[in-house]
């Protein structure tokens, strides 16, 4: 960490909202840069140009910190289901950091390397082997002595757990984050008690991303808050959810959506609603406040806007349009001048322009996780057969919904 910036503890203590980044593998699959199946980062070495560039406007749009593009980034799901890269997870992950901290240098920033879900633990592997995917991580992560770490995307909290106790042997400031929604982890654990069990396990910031919308993350958080104070337990707070709307999703949230992953778009969030979504995580007690798949660089900026007496700073990227739109000012037409204010944008509820388009999608419940037979992982390229499978399977779970 640079001599005169504060550390990620230091700030949450102090009270001060820490706005995180948004959603790269989403953002660069979009950009033609991540294969949206595995969804990994190789990226961070085949194209660093682009992971960079991702990084500065997030600074630029407000973002305290930087996020290894680490997603997915282990050895195991590199060499899942018929990906034959070259490239190491070692590789990736050192790569990720060097960008993270070069932008980080440009601005007010800090460093975490992140962690997530494993399909070895999907697979049924042993604790000893999950682990030894998060301790080779951490290898990396401490060679370039990132600032903090997160562990974040986990459907089970006893895989969180379990990375939770390897990254916090590091020394470091450890955050965690489940991809949960107000049922629980995919075994029915509550958010309270997912919470309870991450504190003990050594993080001392706890929360949600991915996988649900703001509003259902932030319930979830208050979930999880409720949950450490009965259990008389201290803990900060933090958020990064999707930037699509999911008030139709079950416990595996937006990946059962047959909307996911590539027509989502008629549910993204408008800056306005990040506006809310940053008010109401304030209001809840949540200082870390970020977003997920989905998030741009304009979603962080609409957050740094709507905390900016907070924090005490406007973000050098709202210089062109002004507050709530108030560059619409100069434009031509005076209906559009018209709009230039808060009470106007703040109160509109926009139209999706698609006639044919329901307000609401069936999600694909399947029922799968961990121990799952279509979940076991695999080096093999999915077969024919599989596919049919599959397909036979979603038939049926499409009739029976």
């Amino acid at each position: 960490m640079a001599p005169g910036k504060k550390g990620i503890l230091d700030r949450l203590n102090a009270g001060e909202v820490v706005i995180g980044d948004g959603g790269f593998v989403f953002a660069l699959e979009k950009r033609g840069y991540v294969k949206a199946g595995p969804w990994t980062p190789e990226a961070t070495v085949t194209h660093p140009e682009a992971v960079r560039q991702l990084h500065r406007e997030f600074l630029r749009a407000g973002s305290n910190v930087m996020q290894t593009f680490t997603f997915y980034a282990s050895d195991d799901k590199l060499e899942n289901r018929g990906q034959s890269l070259k490239i190491t997870g070692a590789q990736i992950n050192e790569a990720a950091c060097d960008l993270a901290r070069e932008v980080a240098s440009e601005g007010d920033a800090i460093v975490a390397g992140g962690v997530c879900q494993t399909p070895s633990y999907l697979s049924c592997k042993s604790e000893t082997e999950v682990k030894a995917i998060f301790k080779k991580q951490l290898e990396v992560f401490l060679k370039k002595n990132v600032d903090f770490l997160i562990a974040e995307y986990f459907e089970h909290v006893e895989e969180a757990e379990w990375a939770v106790q390897v990254l916090k042997t590091s020394g470091k400031p450890v955050a965690a984050c489940l991809c949960i929604g107000p049922d629980g982890d995919m075994h029915g654990v509550s958010p309270g008690d997912c919470a309870v069990r991450l504190v003990k396990a050594g993080a001392q910031i706890v929360g949600i991303n991915c996988h649900f919308d703001p509003e259902t993350c932030v319930k979830t958080v208050k979930m999880m808050k409720e949950g450490v104070e009965k259990a008389r337990l201290k803990a900060h707070y933090m958020v990064q959810p999707l930037a699509y709307h999911t008030p139709d999703c079950s416990c595996q949230g937006f990946i059962d959506l047959p909307e996911f992953p590539f027509a989502l778009e008629p549910r993204i969030l408008t800056r306005w609603d990040m506006h809310a979504y940053a008010r109401e995580s304030y209001k809840a007690g949540i200082r870390y406040i970020g977003g997920c798949c989905g998030f741009e660089p304009y979603h962080i900026r609409a957050i740094a806007e709507e905390l900016a007496s907070e924090r005490g700073i406007v973000p050098p990227a709202s210089e062109k349009h002004g507050m709530w739109g108030a560059g619409l000012e100069m434009h031509t037409k005076p209906w559009v001048r018209a709009r230039c204010r808060r009470e106007y944008w703040e109160h509109l509820a926009p139209a999706s322009g698609r006639p044919k388009c329901p307000s609401l999608s069936t999600p694909e419940g399947w029922g799968v996780t961990k121990g799952h037979a279509e979940l076991m992982q695999h080096k093999e390229a999915t077969s024919s057969q599989e596919m049919k499978h599959l397909m036979e399977m979603q038939k049926k779970a499409k009739s029976s919904a």
